[in-house]
């Protein structure tokens, strides 16, 4: 039998619980459990006035921002239109049938404001790595730390040369950020080289070509995960860079620290951590276990002996060649004791020139010049302990560990959709990394801890 018609009737009375109808298994509903903003009111006080209208609590714009993250939603725009007509969205949110969602240009007005000014996102981003801690998700032991390639918002076609630099007429919010950022160890004070092309919309991003295709400008998000269970407890944004991602890793090891109490026994990363300066400042400086390839470029491709070739003495400070022969570096006694390091952070140790004149392997060895010079930096010792390290079961482990933060990297751009950035300059690059990464912990909070199971059931 066919049903009655439908007829647009309205009811004069409703009982509707909003409760009832987010499914039990809603990612939103376990998420829920560990979004604590009990301490933003507090945090902002000082950048709201004391008088005038009332404005959209910041709670609300939080956990909007949340939800959009959580879910891959990019546009603000659709953020709100989802928020108005999503029921979960509208419980995750406290806003209920009748609340108004707040307008796109709300979240303008307070991301590049007070957000901004007081550091709330890092707040808020500190307070669910507490959580994971607490949940007993952060080990503490093994840290792993990586960056990756984030497209800014910048068009390639607007690039103009580095060296001729931006018209003195253009103007922004984000070429003021640039010119504040140019003594920033993440930013412009990575390197003195100038870039070969600056874009007018965005003059901190870095032109790359490092994904081997079309060259395009883009931040570096760099991540510092505890190896456990992956949870992220840092963040940093700088350039494109190799000095700029070592100085973020860094940052992130010195920050958790000091607000986290975590010092880790042993760091895994690529080959760019593997610097000699940076081997020293884990092993000498912070007593960490660089579980990393060292990054050495002493071996020679063109037949000739290789620094590995020379035998090293700690104790009488020279190098002996193949032909048993010493090299020093120096012959003599100064007036004036001299520490023998170059600008590069090396010391030079040279063999005489009549030792190489008559020498048999001269050819192999020095052929271009009077005697063989071997250059040695002044954290050579931390290398070789990391190449100690490196035959170890343990790094081993590190190693396939490692591939974690990778996985957190493909979920960054495949899931939340986080390819390429909406906001411009550096602190809107900041924001969006410390969004996306406190929505990671959520969701990975939400996967390992089961939801508690009703009164009753079995």
């Amino acid at each position: 039998m066919m049903g009655d018609r439908l007829v647009d009737q309205g009811a004069l009375f409703y009982e509707f619980l909003l409760e009832e109808h987010v499914p039990g298994d809603h990612m939103l509903r376990s998420i829920n459990r560990f979004v604590d903003l009990s301490t933003v009111r507090q945090h902002l006080a000082p950048f709201y006035s004391a008088t005038g209208r009332p404005s959209v609590a910041p709670e609300l714009l939080i956990r909007m921002l949340l939800v959009g993250y959580c879910h891959g939603i990019r546009s603000e725009r659709r953020l709100c239109e989802e928020v108005h007509l999503n029921l979960a969205y509208r419980w995750f949110c406290r806003l209920g049938l009748e609340g108004e969602v707040p307008g796109h240009s709300t979240f303008s007005k307070n991301r590049h404001g007070r957000f901004r000014d007081s550091d709330l996102l890092r707040q808020v981003f500190e307070t669910v790595v507490r959580r994971c801690m607490a949940e007993g998700l952060v080990g503490g032991e093994g840290f792993a730390v990586d960056a990756s390639l984030i497209k800014a918002d910048a068009s390639r076609q607007e690039g103009v040369e580095g060296t001729k630099g931006l018209p003195p007429e253009l103007s922004s919010r984000a070429i003021d950020e640039y010119l504040a950022v140019l003594d920033d160890a993440a930013f412009g004070a990575a390197t003195v080289v100038t870039p070969k092309f600056l874009s007018s919309a965005d003059p901190v991003v870095r032109w790359t070509g490092a994904h081997g295709g079309q060259a395009f400008f883009a931040y570096c998000t760099n991540y510092l995960i505890d190896l456990d269970h992956a949870v992220i407890v840092d963040v940093e944004a700088s350039t494109t860079i190799r000095q700029a991602e070592v100085t973020a890793a860094k940052t992130m090891i010195d920050r958790t620290e000091e607000r986290f109490d975590l010092y880790p026994e042993r760091l895994a990363g690529v080959t760019a951590y593997g610097s000699a300066e940076m081997l020293g400042w884990l092993i000498h400086e912070r007593g960490i276990e660089p579980h990393v390839p060292v990054f050495d470029k002493s071996k020679r491709r063109d037949g000739t002996f290789s620094r590995e070739d020379f035998t090293f003495d700690a104790e009488r400070d020279l190098y002996t060649c193949p032909q048993g022969k010493v090299l020093q570096q120096y012959r003599r006694n100064f007036k004036s004791p001299r520490t023998g390091i170059t600008k590069a952070g090396t010391r030079l140790y040279r063999a005489s020139q009549s030792d190489c004149k008559d020498c048999a392997f001269k050819e192999r060895c020095c052929p271009n010049a009077p005697a063989r010079k071997v250059p040695r930096s002044i954290h050579e010792g931390a290398r070789d302990i990391a190449r100690g390290i490196a035959k170890t079961d343990a790094y081993a482990t590190s190693r396939r560990q490692r591939k974690k933060v990778e996985m957190l990297f493909a979920h960054l751009k495949r899931i939340l959709g986080l390819g390429r950035l909406r906001l411009r300059g550096p602190c809107g690059a900041h924001g969006e990394f410390l969004l996306a990464a406190t929505a990671q912990n959520l969701r990975k909070m939400a996967k390992l801890i089961p939801m508690p199971q009703p009164a009753g059931a079995t």
